[in-house]
């Protein structure tokens, strides 16, 4: 919210010091930048946060699931498991 407001400053000052063409005020209008660096910035850090609190929350919720996915159909766990354990032997062989 900060660099949004810098941003706005920067735009009004940079077009103030257009229209005068005062030289400080055209340096000041450097603030935009900064306004949208940290704009920004604080767009990546809110993104991190909320793919970090994704990730913590995965594992909570996938355990339950596979649970009752194997207690519900234990002979399709069990070809599977069967498939992959036979696709791992397979695979240390040498032809």
């Amino acid at each position: 919210m900060s660099g949004a407001a810098k941003k706005l400053a920067g735009n009004m000052e940079e077009g103030f010091g257009r229209a005068t063409d005062a030289a400080k005020t055209r340096v000041q209008g450097m603030r935009e930048a900064e306004g949208n660096i940290q704009e920004l910035y604080g767009q990546a850090v809110n993104s991190a946060d909320d793919a970090v609190d994704t990730v913590r929350q995965m594992p909570a919720s996938f355990d339950p699931t596979i649970r009752r996915y194997v207690e519900s159909n234990p002979y399709t766990t069990a070809a599977v498991a069967l498939g992959l354990g036979w696709l791992a032997g397979r695979s240390h062989r040498t032809f």
